[in-house]
C-alpha cells in the first residue's frame, strides 16, 4: 500500500453593464493577472470554510499535505513522501525540506501536528472533522517527520489529507488565535489586501517549495453579475474568470478573442430534505417528494442541459446508472399514492433555502421543483439568502429543505462520512442517520480491496436514494475564461483554481 515520490450577451449587453464592467481598476503590471469572479470567499479560516468561493481563495493560499492532480492522483503538497504501514494503521509522511510559511518560517512536523489537533478539537468545528476521527496520536520523531497512528485500518485518509479543509497551518498562529483573522499559508500566492464582496491582492509567494510561479501576481475583482465579467473579458479589462452561470459560459464560444475552459466535476447539485422535521421524518414522504422530481427537467432548465443526472457517487470507478436507483424516474402516480399512505393526500407547505449565487443556477432550480412539487400537493416557499446567511443556516440544519450544491472528492467515504456516520460532524446538515448507512460507510472505511470497495458503496448508494433523505439532482461543470495570451491553466474535476499557478502571460 506504500506509496512513495521524492520530487516534488453577452450581445447587446447594456451600455449601462459594459460601463460597470469598465470600472474595474486600471490594468496592474503586465505579469500581474487580472481575475474576476461572482461571488467573493466568506472567510479565511481553511479548517472552516465550506463555500466554494472560500475553498477557491484559500487553496492558492495555503497547502495541505497532499493535493490531486488533474487526473485525480495524489501528489505531493508539503510532503514529499509518504507511506502506510503494512496493516494501513500507520501512515508516514516525510516534509518538504524546503516548506516555508509565507513568513519564512520554516513548515515543521510540529505544525502539521497543531494542524490536525486543531481540526480534530469538536471546539473547532472544522468541516471536515469526522475524515480524520481514526487519528489517535500523532507523533513527530524530527522536524520534517510526522507520523499518525491509526485506531482502525483508513483507506480513504490520504484522499481526505488532499482537501484544503486539511490545510497546515502555523503552530504558533493556532497559539495565538489568530487563524482566520490573517491569511498565513505556505502557498503559491500571498494575500496582500482583501476587500470582502469587491477585491483581492495577491502576490506570488517567492519563497514556493513547489517551484516558480510565472506571473506576479493575481488582481481580482468581485463583479456580482456574471453579465459583467463576461463585457469585462471582451473588453480585456479582465485575463481570466471564473464563471459559475452555465447561461453565460456556453456564449463565451462565440467571443473570438476569449478560450472557455468547460471541465466536469464532482461535485453535485442537490435537494436536501430535513428528515428530522415532519413531515419530512415520514419516509414515504420523502420518497414521494424524490418520485415527483424530475431530474431531467431541472437540469435542462435551470442549468441549461450543462451537466448530466447524477446518483450519490460522482467519482470514476463509482458511479453507477442513475435509472437503477429508487424512482431516477418521474412517476407522479406512485408519489400520489407515498403521499396519501403517509397521511397527505392533500399535501403540506414547507420552504426551501437557496443561496443567492451559489451555485447560479440556485434559484433556478428551486423555482422548477417548487413547480414539480406543486404536483403532489407541496406548496414550497421558496427563500433565498445571501451565501454567508445561506451557510449559517444550513451548517445548523435550520431549514425544511435546501437547494445546494456540495462538493465531491475521489472517494465515497472522504466525501460523505461527514453526513451519513453517527460521527460525522456535518450530522445537523445531513438530519438522517441509520444503521445501515453508518456500517455499509465503516466497511468501506475500512476494506483494502477495490472490487469489494465499489460494492459496498453500490448498496451505499442504492439504500440512500431508497431512504431518499436527499433528492441527488446533477453534476454540472466548472468554467473558466480566458483571453488567448493567457496559457497554461490547468483544470480539475474539483474546480480547483489552483492551476493558476502554472499560468503564462504572453
Amino acid at each position: 500500500m506504500g506509496q512513495h515520490f521524492t520530487t516534488k450577451a453577452l450581445t447587446g449587453l447594456a451600455l449601462g453593464v459594459a460601463l460597470g464592467a469598465a470600472a474595474i481598476a486600471a490594468p496592474a503590471s503586465a505579469a500581474t493577472l487580472k481575475m474576476a469572479w461572482k461571488q467573493d470567499a466568506t472567510g479565511l479560516d481553511p479548517h472552516k470554510q465550506t463555500a466554494f468561493s472560500s475553498i477557491r481563495l484559500l487553496e492558492l493560499i495555503y497547502e495541505p499535505l497532499v493535493r490531486f492532480d488533474k487526473d485525480l492522483q495524489i501528489v505531493p503538497a508539503l510532503a514529499t513522501s509518504w507511506e502506510f504501514a503494512a496493516d494501513a494503521k500507520q501512515l508516514t509522511f516525510k516534509l518538504d525540506p524546503n516548506a516555508k510559511f509565507q513568513d519564512g518560517k520554516p513548515v515543521t512536523a510540529a505544525d502539521v501536528k497543531a494542524s490536525f489537533e486543531r481540526l480534530l478539537d469538536e471546539k473547532t468545528a472544522a468541516a471536515a472533522r469526522a475524515n480524520f476521527l481514526s487519528i489517535e496520536t500523532i507523533e513527530t520523531p524530527d522536524d520534517k517527520t510526522v507520523v499518525f497512528k491509526l485506531s482502525q485500518p483508513d483507506v480513504p485518509l490520504l484522499t481526505a489529507m488532499a482537501s484544503i479543509n486539511a490545510a497546515i497551518v502555523p503552530a504558533a498562529e493556532i497559539a495565538a488565535g489568530t487563524i482566520g483573522t490573517k491569511a498565513l499559508g505556505s502557498g503559491p500566492f500571498k494575500l496582500d489586501n482583501w476587500v470582502p464582496n469587491s477585491k483581492e491582492t495577491l502576490s506570488a509567494n517567492k519563497d514556493w517549495a513547489g517551484g516558480k510561479v510565472a506571473i506576479d501576481g493575481i488582481d481580482i475583482s468581485v463583479l456580482p453579475d456574471e453579465t459583467a465579467i463576461l463585457a469585462a473579458l471582451r473588453t480585456k479589462q479582465v485575463d481570466f474568470a471564473l464563471i459559475n452561470d452555465p447561461l453565460v459560459a456556453t456564449l463565451v464560444p462565440d467571443e473570438p478573442n476569449l478560450v472557455l475552459n468547460r471541465t466536469p466535476v464532482l461535485a453535485y447539485h442537490v435537494l436536501q430534505l430535513n428528515a428530522s422535521r415532519k413531515p419530512m421524518d415520514n419516509l414515504a414522504v420523502r420518497q414521494a417528494i424524490s418520485c415527483a422530481v424530475d431530474r431531467q427537467d431541472v437540469l435542462d432548465t435551470a442549468s441549461v442541459g450543462e451537466g448530466k443526472v447524477t446518483g450519490p457517487l460522482t467519482m470514476p470507478g463509482y458511479t453507477s446508472d442513475p435509472s437503477s436507483l429508487f424512482c431516477y424516474k418521474k412517476d407522479i402516480d406512485k408519489a400520489k399514492k407515498l403521499m396519501a399512505d403517509a397521511g397527505f393526500a392533500d399535501g403540506f407547505t414547507a420552504t426551501v433555502i437557496a443561496a443567492n449565487g451559489e451555485p447560479a443556477t440556485a434559484a433556478a432550480e428551486a423555482q422548477v421543483i417548487q413547480s414539480q412539487l406543486a404536483e403532489i400537493g407541496v406548496k414550497l416557499d421558496i427563500k433565498m439568502m445571501e451565501l454567508n446567511v445561506y451557510v449559517d443556516a444550513w451548517l445548523k440544519g435550520d431549514f425544511d429543505m435546501a437547494v445546494a450544491l456540495n462538493g465531491g472528492r475521489a472517494d465515497p467515504y472522504s466525501m460523505y462520512n461527514r453526513y451519513w456516520t453517527k460521527n460525522g460532524n456535518l450530522q445537523k446538515v445531513a438530519n438522517y442517520i441509520d444503521d445501515t448507512l453508518d456500517s455499509l460507510m465503516q466497511k468501506g472505511r475500512e476494506e483494502t480491496d477495490p472490487a469489494k470497495r465499489k460494492e459496498i458503496f453500490a448498496e451505499f448508494e442504492k439504500h440512500i436514494a431508497e431512504m431518499a433523505p436527499w433528492v441527488w439532482l446533477y453534476t454540472s461543470f466548472s468554467y473558466t475564461a480566458q483571453q488567448k495570451n493567457v496559457s497554461g491553466f490547468e483544470t480539475t474535476p474539483e474546480g480547483s483554481l489552483f492551476g493558476l499557478t502554472k499560468v503564462t502571460l504572453q
